[in-house]
């Protein structure tokens, strides 16, 4: 299944929460609707939404989120936790909280044109798995900086507004650090659970997938 290119409040409305990764629109509140419909939802249907919310959150396709949750059990500790661990340490995903993109569509478009160096060397895969210790900054170049200044000043801005559906980047999460003034930022340590960018039962999802993985 490729990824999905559709429209994105569309998909917000039909999981009914916001996905910060997926849009950073302002009216995205305004779609949700604030009743619960889980009594009417059968367990497959949770499980299912569960699932796709980490999907259109992160951005990445079906084949690319079985292959994660296959990595996840394969690893030491909780398989939910290790899979939440995997996704948010992608470069793109590392480079969307740092604000640096307003999306991480965005972000990935960033790092497949080459505007970001992991260690001093240029790396443009958005999947790129960041480690503690990695250093991550943005090319030294005119373009690549007015774009990043572009990005990081919306974001203060939307921070300003108070925008709900971007209240968890208002606080940079402690596994990273981030001078703007040198484009330069830092991988600290692992993600921790607190510091997950989108809400999610983990654990349904390993359920969702438990036959196939």
């Amino acid at each position: 299944m490729s990824r999905y290119r559709g429209p994105r409040l569309k998909i917000i409305r039909r999981l009914n929460t916001p996905l910060p990764g997926l849009t950073s629109s302002p009216i995205v509140n305004s779609t949700l609707n604030s009743k619960s419909q889980r009594k009417d939802k059968s367990e497959y249907r949770i499980r299912l939404e569960e699932k796709q919310k980490l999907r259109f959150h992160y951005g990445i396709t079906e084949r690319q989120l079985l292959r994660y949750v296959r990595l996840a059990r394969r690893a030491k500790g909780s398989t939910g936790q290790v899979l939440l661990q995997l996704l948010e340490m992608r470069l793109d995903n590392i480079i969307f909280r740092l604000g640096m993109a307003p999306t991480i569509p965005a972000a990935r478009q960033l790092v497949n044109h080459g505007h970001v160096l992991v260690n001093d060397r240029v790396v443009d895969i958005p999947s790129y798995r960041c480690k503690p210790q990695d250093v991550i900054v943005i090319r030294d170049r005119a373009r690549s900086r007015a774009l990043v200044d572009k990005n990081l000043n919306n974001a203060q801005e939307s921070k300003n507004r108070s925008a709900p559906s971007r209240d968890f980047l208002s606080k940079l999460p402690s596994h990273l650090r981030f001078n703007p003034k040198t484009y330069k930022a830092s991988v600290n340590q692992i993600v921790n659970r607190n510091s997950i960018g989108v809400k999610v039962n983990e654990l349904l999802v390993v359920e969702y997938y438990s036959r196939q993985a």
